[in-house]
């Protein structure tokens, strides 16, 4: 089936997760939304995210998507089972892949989580590596300020690693082994938060997961597309276009067409 596949984050970082799912499935058209306009989710209540997320599905539906990937840890914590259960079409985030992978990885059962404020509050990781393994110890930290860093291209600043400093610090004392970006910009700086945390813990990118999933889902379904993506990937914003462009061409090593302003409240 070559219908596109919707990819939709609160701005930037989930292009780490697009990148993925290029390089995996190239047979794959994507059709990619950045909040840009409403950027962070993170400090958002679990009712604007819900909001927000159904905005940008319906939008994606005009686009003729045939699945739909929320690369979005906090609209995957706040809004993923709401939408699931109104939309008619497969969606998938990614917290499970990202948790899968983590309970594969450690050693010493510490894991460590960072993201948004409001991915650390609704404890959806944790719950969901209890749910395997109860005798995990599981760490989330807040990280807020990583996302404004990352979008204002901040990748490799002195600013930059302090504040990975600072909130990391309460991490390193729980011995953990390994550690979660849970949060898709923080893939960006993973060379900042692999140096503060040292060579002993391993960063785990649900990113990748996260394309193999939808490998399989599209398997299942029977709707991969047979035939190479050749017209290159659709890429959509609430604001700030150029400065999207120039970060997506940064961060993708793959044919874009030029990036569209899109009015999300309209949806």
């Amino acid at each position: 089936m070559d219908k596109p596949i919707g990819v939709f984050d609160s701005g930037v970082g989930g292009l780490t997760v697009a990148k993925e799912i290029m390089k995996l499935l190239p047979n794959e058209k994507v059709v990619y939304f950045g909040d840009t306009a409403r950027v962070p989710y993170g400090s958002k209540s679990k009712e604007t995210v819900v909001r927000y997320a159904r905005q940008i599905i319906r939008f994606l539906l005009t686009k003729d998507v045939k699945a739909i990937v929320i690369a979005c840890n906090t609209a995957c914590a706040l809004a993923l089972d709401t939408v699931k259960d109104e939309f008619d079409i497969p969606i998938i985030g990614v917290v499970k892949p990202g948790v899968e992978m983590a309970l594969r990885v450690t050693k010493n059962k510490s894991i460590g989580i960072i993201g948004t404020e409001g991915t650390i509050k609704s404890e959806t990781y944790t719950k969901l590596i209890h749910k395997v393994d109860s005798g995990i110890q599981v760490t989330g930290k807040a990280c807020p300020l990583f996302v404004p860093l990352v979008e204002e291209g901040l990748l490799k600043d002195s600013i930059t690693r302090e504040v990975a400093s600072r909130y990391l610090s309460v991490l390193k004392e729980q011995n953990i082994d390994s550690l979660v970006l849970g949060c898709t910009h923080y893939p960006l700086i993973t060379n900042i938060l692999q140096e503060v945390m040292g060579d002993k813990v391993t960063l785990v990118n649900p990113a990748i997961e996260t394309a193999k999933e939808l490998s399989q889902l599209l398997d299942e379904k029977g709707i991969k597309s047979l035939k190479l993506n050749e017209l290159g990937h659709e890429f959509f914003v609430s604001d700030r276009e150029e400065k999207f462009e120039e970060f997506a061409k940064l961060i993708l090593k793959y044919k874009m067409m030029p990036v569209s302003h899109v009015n999300i409240e309209d949806y």
